[in-house]
C-alpha cells in the first residue's frame, strides 16, 4: 500500500496514444486506513464507534475528516495517531503498521513522522513559548534547538514573544506557539482535532491561513477534524463521518 506504484514506464512500455512517453506514476500513500472498527463494552453493552473505515491519503494531502458532534472523527484521528487502538483492523503510517509495533516503537515513530494541534493548545505551563517549541526537538536529540525554534516562532508572527508564558499569552498566540510546536519538527503527517474551536471567527481565520501556508510550504500532510465548513472546504479531501461509519470520501 505504501510502495509506489509500478509505472508502465517501469515495466518497459509507454503511455497509451503517446509513444515514448512515460505513464505518470501513482503517489504512495502515507496514511492508510483499512477496515478500522472501533467499539467499547461496558454493564450496558457494547457501543460500535467506527464501522469498517477505510481510505488511504498521500503525501501533501489535505483532508478534513468532518460529521456531527459524535460521529466519531476524534476516535479516528487518535486511531490514526496510534494514541487509540481499533477493535479491528489496520493503520498504516509512511508504510508501518502502526499497530504491530510495540507502545514504544509506536511513540518513536509518532515523534518522528507526527505533529499535532488541538483545539486546548496542550501547552506547557511552566515554559515559555520558546521552551514549549524547543521541546520536541530536544526530545529527538536536535542540536539547534533553540535556533530552530525560534526561527519558528519568528515565522508565526511571535518573535517578541519568546520569552512569554502561556498564561499571558492570548488564546491566538497560544495556538500559533502550538503550530510552531508542531511544525518544528517538519512532520510528514500533521493532524489537528478542531484547531481554531477555542478561537473567535477573525482570529481562527488568521491561525488557519497559517496552518495552510506552513503546510505548503513543508509539503506536510494535513489531517484535520472541524465542524467548519468553511474549513474545510479548503481542504483537498473531505471524508464525512456519519454514525461511525465513512459517507463519502
Amino acid at each position: 500500500m505504501f510502495e509506489p506504484a509500478v509505472s508502465d514506464a517501469s515495466m518497459g512500455s509507454t503511455a497509451p496514444g503517446f509513444p515514448g512517453a512515460a505513464a505518470k506514476p501513482q503517489a504512495a500513500s502515507i496514511i492508510s486506513v483499512e477496515h478500522v472498527f472501533k467499539s467499547v463494552t461496558d454493564s450496558t453493552g457494547t457501543l460500535a464507534i467506527l464501522r469498517d473505515i477505510d481510505f488511504a491519503l498521500a503525501a501533501r494531502e489535505t483532508a478534513a475528516i468532518v460529521g456531527a458532534s459524535g460521529s466519531g472523527k476524534s476516535t479516528l484521528l487518535s486511531i490514526i495517531a496510534g494514541l487509540d487502538t481499533p477493535t479491528e483492523g489496520t493503520v498504516k503510517l509512511a508504510g508501518q503498521d502502526l499497530f504491530a509495533l510495540s507502545e514504544d516503537d509506536r511513540a518513536a515513530l509518532r515523534a518522528q513522522k507526527v505533529g499535532f494541534v488541538f483545539q486546548s493548545f496542550q501547552l506547557m505551563g511552566n515554559l515559555t513559548a520558546l521552551e514549549n517549541v524547543m521541546l520536541p526537538l530536544e526530545l529527538s536529540g536536535a542540536k539547534n534547538a533553540r535556533a530552530q525554534a525560534t526561527e519558528m516562532l519568528r515565522r508565526v508572527g511571535l518573535g517578541e514573544r519568546l520569552g512569554h508564558y502561556p498564561k499571558v499569552l492570548s488564546g491566538g498566540e497560544q495556538q500559533r506557539v502550538a503550530l510552531a510546536r508542531a511544525f518544528v519538527v517538519q512532520p510528514a503527517v500533521l493532524l489537528a482535532d478542531e484547531p481554531t474551536g477555542s478561537l473567535d471567527f477573525a482570529t481562527g481565520e488568521t491561525v488557519m491561513s497559517l496552518m495552510f501556508e506552513l503546510n505548503r510550504e513543508l509539503g506536510t500532510t494535513l489531517v484535520l477534524v472541524t465542524h467548519d465548513q468553511g474549513i474545510a472546504a479548503r481542504c483537498e479531501r473531505r471524508i464525512t463521518i456519519d454514525a461511525g461509519r465513512v459517507v463519502s470520501a
